[in-house]
């Protein structure tokens, strides 16, 4: 089948193309003016110039798709503070895609970030039947994007699947961006390190796995997955890296080093996403990460 892919010039959305390309299926990916775009060669077949909050670029992008992967996220508009351009652009563009496109699948690249309040009656273990209380503007523009796509399902009994990731490692086509990079930076430069807390983390690889699996399996169908892998703490990256090069640094290790939440992704799982790296999987990344930033 063609995908039409939304911001498939990004990390994920240039991971999601690979991993379809190589399932068989072809790709019109959407890509910003400004966007970098030669690293879609052999990915992206077919791409078409715009923005997802541009409705003159959705008919284009549509043509002879089959199916839908809104992934694109305007952050400059989250931070910008101004609320309206925000919604527009994270919120009622989406939506109106969502619409649009109808009736194709659609894969929505949502987020855990639909979660900040989690109940104690789960007993710090987060299903996708765990209500969504957000605790940001981001989260809260995904989880306002997942009902609409259940008021698919239940008016027009479409296949829609949200998919949520975490934060997402791998290189990043910009590397600057990638998860590790400023920590390389600080203690390159400074030899110390002091970041409480820690997070939870997943391939890009597996997002890309599991946006497969939503589209090709009939039974993925009006549901939403968790995609997390592991959780850790900011020094323990901190240290893999200080390990890699070679430096003795300072680094704050008082942190919790369980999270109080754990993920269920067991039905993840079954879209393909493999989802046991553990920190062994973070490490290889630091390796890569560390050679990347040498060279």
């Amino acid at each position: 089948m063609r995908v039409a892919v939304t911001g498939v010039s990004g990390f994920i959305g240039a991971a999601v193309a690979e991993r379809l390309v190589s399932a068989g299926h072809q790709v019109t990916g959407l890509v910003r003016a400004t966007s970098r775009r030669d690293h879609l060669e052999g990915r992206v077949d077919r791409i078409v110039t715009g923005d997802q909050a541009d409705p003159a670029a959705w008919d284009e992008m549509l043509e002879g798709a089959d199916a839908v992967v809104i992934n694109a996220v305007d952050w400059e508009a989250v931070k910008s503070g101004d609320l309206a351009r925000h919604l527009a652009a994270n919120v009622t563009a989406p939506i109106e895609l969502l619409h649009r496109s109808r009736p194709r699948p659609v894969v929505f690249m949502s987020s855990v970030a639909v979660h900040h309040e989690m109940l104690d009656r789960w007993n710090g273990v987060i299903d996708e039947d765990h209500p969504s209380r957000p605790g940001g503007l981001y989260g809260a523009a995904k989880a306002a994007v997942e009902m609409h796509l259940f008021a698919e399902r239940a008016m027009h009994e479409r296949h829609v699947v949200s998919l949520r990731p975490c934060a997402v490692y791998g290189i990043d086509p910009k590397p600057e961006r990638t998860i590790g990079w400023p920590i390389v930076d600080r203690l390159r430069d400074t030899g110390r390190f002091r970041r409480p807390g820690g997070g939870k983390f997943v391939r890009v690889d597996d997002v890309a796995a599991a946006t497969l699996g939503a589209l090709e399996q009939p039974e993925a169908a009006g549901r939403v997955y968790n995609l997390v892998d592991c959780y850790a703490r900011w020094s323990d990256i901190a240290g893999w890296i200080a390990e890699e090069l070679g430096v003795e640094a300072e680094i704050d290790r008082s942190s919790p080093a369980e999270p109080r939440n754990r993920f269920d992704v067991t039905a993840a799982r079954s879209l393909g996403a493999r989802l046991d790296h553990g920190h062994a999987g973070l490490r290889e990344h630091v390796r890569q990460l560390v050679a990347l930033h040498r060279g």
